[in-house]
């Protein structure tokens, strides 16, 4: 994980998470102009169990969270379990 590069990559609708040049990880999104429905967390498969599902989920809610003027759908199981195992982030997740 010497390499990490971030991107919010409106166009294709997806965070993505880059070891180098190597695609790691996505979240997949809809954006709504007020709440971000993260859709699907997809890890390539030769790049699983290295923990970059968390690295981008973490990066992808700070930039939310920074931003301030969205809030978070956890529509993907992973996100949702993130959620879970980090209560004190709840507050950007959008009421149902």
């Amino acid at each position: 994980m010497a390499d990490l590069r971030y991107q919010d990559e409106k166009d294709a609708s997806r965070y993505a998470l880059y070891d180098g040049d190597s695609l790691v990880a996505v979240i997949d999104y809809a954006d709504d102009g007020s709440t971000v429905a993260m859709t699907r967390a997809f890890t390539i498969p030769t790049f699983r169990g290295k923990g970059y599902a968390g690295v981008l989920t973490e990066h992808a809610i700070a930039d939310l969270e920074q931003r301030g003027d969205r809030k978070v759908s956890p529509v993907c199981w992973y996100v949702a379990e993130w959620f879970e195992k980090n209560p004190d982030r709840a507050g950007i997740v959008a009421a149902r």
